[in-house]
């Protein structure tokens, strides 16, 4: 007997897998969750077993949300509870509750992931019915995050004290990565390139929680002797409890967008730190790279 996989059997499929004190299976008649007893058993006709889903799986998951995680603070707290040995699930809970933002993507991610076990395990199940595969792929984890924020074009005359403000939370991230002291140089250096030819002329935008909270920017500026057809990355960053959340990828792509359309050909990037991190989104973005620098011509491709 076939049933339909509904957006409410999906949910309370996914509830189900997550419940391991209580064994369901799904019946095919009502297209519903039953709980399993000795008249409710799998028979794969009437009645059919969930998705395989355990504690191996879930602590996997919680692996896999881990590695890819790109904030560096709470990786490293994470991998702690992980490895601990005991009281993974609950301590790993409680560590990421601690950091709002992050904790709402594991639940994307965790949403994510299962939706993708249950949509393989139905597509399975309409093999064997002799039915062709659904094509039910999630919505993508960063665009949910993302939804989460506000994006605004760059105000010099508004924002560039603030933004030098927020700098200044960039000192302990620095002083951590690099010998003791070093960090204040480099925030200098930072500092003095975010000033470089400022003119109210720059071009680049700001992201901040929906209550006005500021995550990050980046800030282009027009380069002399040539401002319109030119431009040099004066500031990027994303404060360290917001990273790994796509943020600084937005970033990068609104203002890249709104420079081509503005006419701006040449993209520069020099006498900046760029993280290995940033590499690939710099290869996707058509940058060369020159020397310890890197370029780009919006215009060589039309995918800005």
């Amino acid at each position: 007997m076939c049933f339909d996989l509904t957006a409410e059997l999906s949910d309370s499929i996914l509830a189900a897998m997550e419940n391991q004190n209580v064994a369901f299976v799904v019946d095919a008649q009502t297209g519903t969750l039953v709980e399993a007893d000795y008249k409710k058993t799998v028979d794969e006709k009437h009645f059919y077993s969930l998705p395989d889903w355990n504690s191996q799986a879930g602590f996997s998951l919680r692996e896999r949300f881990v590695s890819e995680l790109h904030t560096p603070l709470v990786r490293e707290e994470l991998q702690t509870v992980l490895h601990s040995g005991r009281g993974v699930f609950r301590n790993f809970k409680n560590v990421i509750k601690e950091y709002p933002e992050v904790e709402r993507k594991w639940h994307l991610f965790k949403n994510y992931e299962m939706r993708i076990c249950i949509n393989d395990w139905y597509n399975a199940l309409r093999e064997t019915w002799g039915l062709e595969k659904l094509d039910q792929e999630p919505e993508d984890i960063e665009d949910l995050v993302l939804k989460d924020f506000v994006f605004r074009k760059y105000d010099s005359g508004k924002d560039r004290e603030s933004v030098l403000r927020q700098a200044d939370a960039l000192t302990e991230d620095m002083n951590n990565d690099w010998p003791e002291g070093i960090g204040y140089v480099f925030l200098d250096l930072w500092k003095h390139q975010f000033c470089y030819g400022l003119s109210g002329s720059e071009i680049g935008f700001i992201c901040s929680t929906p209550s006005g909270d500021f995550t990050g920017c980046i800030v282009f500026t027009p380069c002399m002797p040539c401002p319109k057809k030119a431009a040099v990355l004066t500031g990027f960053f994303v404060l360290r409890n917001f990273r790994g959340l796509g943020i600084g990828k937005e970033l990068f792509s609104l203002c890249l967008n709104s420079l081509h359309d503005q006419g701006v050909h040449w993209v520069i990037i020099a006498n900046t730190i760029v993280p290995d991190t940033m590499i690939p989104l710099l290869d996707r973005s058509g940058f060369k790279r020159i020397g310890s620098g890197f370029f780009a011509d919006l215009f060589e491709k039309e995918t800005y």
